[in-house]
């Protein structure tokens, strides 16, 4: 029984072929946006760091985590700058090796100047996100966090932000490894009731108490999801493009949810000749909108430039909003298969009614508001008058699902495809153990599921997606 657990907890341990981080080189990089500014930071990791600390100040020693003000000299004894050192002695440290920060004055000269010094006394060049592969490497961070850091950097919203800084506090890797240990709580009695079917105070495959194990770990895979899709949603936000005849009030609308005259306006058809974007977040959903060219036939060359941007825009779109004209179209589904060839799903098509204001007073009761067309919504608004915009705002939510809970963490695609595998896993096992019995397969089953989910903290993570997973991370952290 002790040769099972070992073997089953064994599955949760790193496979590492890298190299040894203790085996590394001194790492530096300019960790502070380089141009003019009060203060720029210069960051080391490694064995080397102290010494190269030590040389450049003239220093004998330095106290972890106590600032020391200090002049920085270059190789024939000039002063380079002069700022503040401060000591992390590893393995306390964000790295987990020894860190050495030098704070000195911000200013690109003055920092590559710096920078070049730590060069010559024998540190190299850190790539993008080394600092924190070191944690990772180190068990200072595990990956959610790791990637949390740049998802908090690369915020475009509060509640972005905010969900970020959750993920990097651990509480998604520690719903993550809550499920982990469930579901090694289960292999040990799937593969105890395989290899000890005579002992009586093991459950067996047919007393239902494994069933219920599998379909409470399933439910809380579901709940995960879930929330890891809210977190998607807002790390990601969706791409949306505006689309529909000349002079329907795309640009018009572009201009109301970025809140400024972004895209030019006038009475002229065509008027938009190339795809303009624009990047905006209403109600913590970040929307990254295209107006597109008018689709129409035209004889001009550069206007069918245009209208080939925006059918190629189009069909990249995550949604797209049919603007059109009410009191010039009756038929917006007729329009919209005009426009793009066919009627695209319903989950990808918003139609948006526009110039509400100029409908007659009969039909006040539908200026605003949402319409259907079969299963399609319309949304009518006026731009002119800002009459349904924030309608079409909570239309547009509830289209791509985003209600994140106050509470949610940020995530990846990467983490949506770990948690769908591992329910299809999971279903796999329910299926193994309630229709054939197979032992065998359900714990085979059982053994995939945990894979992918360590996928998530990084338990199972092959060298080259971490290698594209930090390689996005900026030098210096």
């Amino acid at each position: 029984m002790r040769v099972l657990v070992t073997a089953i907890l064994n599955d949760a341990a790193t496979d590492s072929t890298l190299e040894s981080v203790s085996s590394l080189p001194t790492i530096a990089a300019i960790a502070t946006p380089l141009g003019r500014g009060g203060v720029g930071i210069i960051r080391l990791s490694g064995t080397k760091a102290y010494a190269i600390a030590c040389s450049l100040t003239k220093k004998t020693e330095f106290t972890p985590r106590l600032a020391s003000f200090c002049r920085f000299y270059g190789a024939n004894g000039e002063v380079l700058d002069e700022g503040l050192v401060l000591y992390f002695k590893g393995p306390n440290s964000f790295t987990g090796e020894d860190v050495i920060e030098l704070q000195g004055h911000g200013g690109m000269i003055l920092q590559s100047q710096l920078l070049a010094r730590t060069f010559e006394l024998g540190a190299k060049q850190a790539g993008a996100g080394e600092f924190s592969y070191r944690a990772f490497e180190n068990d200072k961070l595990d990956l959610l966090q790791a990637e949390a850091i740049a998802d908090a950097i690369d915020a475009t919203s509060a509640a972005a932000a905010s969900s970020a800084i959750r993920s990097l506090t651990g509480e998604f890797s520690a719903q993550i490894n809550e499920l982990l240990e469930q579901l090694i709580h289960v292999r040990l009695h799937v593969e105890a009731a395989i290899d000890f079917p005579e002992e009586e105070d093991v459950d067996f495959l047919s007393d239902g108490v494994i069933e219920g194990k599998v379909q409470a770990v399933q439910a809380q895979i579901q709940q995960v999801l879930a929330t890891a899709e809210q977190g998607q949603l807002l790390r990601d936000g969706i791409h949306v493009v505006l689309a529909g005849r000349p002079n329907a009030g795309k640009s018009s609308l572009l201009n109301r949810l970025a809140g400024q005259e972004r895209a030019i306006v006038t009475d002229v058809a065509g008027t938009t000749r190339d795809t303009l974007q624009e990047t905006v977040v209403l109600k913590g959903l970040t929307l990254h909108l295209t107006d597109t060219a008018g689709l129409r036939d035209t004889t001009d060359t550069v206007e069918r430039i245009g209208i080939e941007r925006a059918r190629k825009a189009i069909e990249q779109a995550d949604l797209l909003l049919l603007v059109y004209d009410v009191t010039q179209d009756a038929d917006p589904l007729v329009l919209a298969q005009q426009l793009f060839g066919e009627l695209p799903a319903e989950k990808r098509l918003l139609i948006i009614g526009n110039k509400s204001d100029l409908l007659p007073t009969q039909t006040a009761s539908v200026q605003t508001g949402v319409v259907m067309h079969e299963a399609y919504q319309q949304v009518n608004v006026s731009c002119e008058t800002a009459a349904g915009i924030e309608t079409l705002i909570d239309t547009l939510c509830d289209k791509v699902g985003f209600h994140p809970p106050e509470n949610s963490m940020i995530a990846r695609t990467r983490h949506i495809d770990a948690l769908n595998r591992t329910a299809t896993h999971l279903a796999d096992a329910h299926e193994q153990l309630t229709v054939y019995a197979a032992g065998e397969l359900v714990a085979e089953s059982l053994r995939q599921a945990q894979l992918s989910l360590g996928e998530i903290t990084g338990q199972f993570s092959a060298d080259d997606l971490l290698g594209k997973i930090f390689g996005s991370f900026c030098i210096g952290k």
